[in-house]
């Protein structure tokens, strides 16, 4: 075998090995987010506050602003922010998240408009999750149909990138994405949200017309998250999930879906009936 042979054979073998990675990892992930999302309250609230004060530290790391001082805001601000949401406190709710934004800005010594940033992010991931399963009757299926939409968004579009290739969707910033792949995952999605509506869990046309606006927040969370790590230079947030990198790696997808879903659900059910306001139409 010649060396040029013997680089894409390396490569192709170093793929499959992170795939195998990925999928141990996913293995081990997934079945823990789906029994805290049906435990729901306390349980699935600790799980998404550690989850957003990672973003928020990741973040922090990213952009360059991580700070003893920042951090230990950012984290009391957002342990404090959940427990009110949990306890149906939404003005207490306001003030933390507010405290933690503009904490961030003020307490950064440089770049203090990424440092709050990244506090809006690790906020709108916290608040959304909780809000969307505190419903109790639609909180799991809202929250399972936005989670199952970004897998299967992800998912589709790792194997139709890979095995269909073709033109990059935005070189730019994320050089590995192809447009074959981004189709692949709204493909995906749709078939998801197809399910749904054959359980009876949402009528047909505006399920479906969700599972492609979910599908596309999802993908352009993800452009987004490349978007900030290629403006720094930084490959992976972290490397804390094996074959994923970091908590921002893996959650840019659904921060952007969740968040949209909110919107959503509020619009329609109001705080307490975000979960329905998503799934009853």
């Amino acid at each position: 075998m010649t060396k040029g042979e013997a680089a894409p054979a390396a490569t192709a073998e170093q793929g499959a090995r992170n795939l195998l990675v990925r999928v141990a990892a996913a293995l081990v992930l997934a079945p823990l987010a789906i029994a805290a999302a049906y435990a729901g309250g306390w349980l699935w609230g600790f799980l998404v506050t550690f989850a957003a004060v990672g973003l928020y530290v990741e973040w922090l790391t990213v952009v360059d602003a991580r700070t003893p001082r920042l951090m230990a805001v950012g984290i009391a601000t957002l342990f404090g922010a959940a427990a009110s949401l949990e306890i149906g406190q939404i003005g207490a709710t306001c003030v933390m998240v507010a405290i933690g934004i503009v904490g961030a800005a003020l307490l950064s010594p440089y770049r203090s408009g990424w440092a709050a940033l990244g506090g809006c992010y690790a906020f709108v991931a916290l608040v959304a999750s909780i809000a969307v399963r505190f419903d109790p009757v639609w909180g799991f299926t809202a929250l399972m149909f936005v989670l199952l939409i970004v897998w299967v968004t992800d998912i589709g579009g790792y194997f139709a990138g890979r095995g269909i290739g073709g033109p990059k969707l935005w070189p730019r910033v994320s050089p590995k994405k192809t447009w074959a792949g981004a189709i692949g995952g709204f493909a995906a999605s749709v078939a998801v949200a197809a399910g749904f509506a054959a359980f009876g869990l949402g009528k047909t046309g505006p399920i479906l017309l969700l599972g492609a606006l979910l599908s596309i927040a999802s993908q352009f969370g993800d452009l987004f998250e490349s978007a900030v790590k290629r403006r720094f230079g930084v490959k992976d947030s972290s490397h804390i999930i094996p074959g994923h990198g970091g908590l921002l790696d893996r959650l840019d997808g659904f921060v952007a879906a969740i968040m949209l879903a909110a919107i959503f659900g509020f619009l329609r059910g109001g705080v307490d009936g975000v979960g329905r306001g998503l799934m009853v139409w």
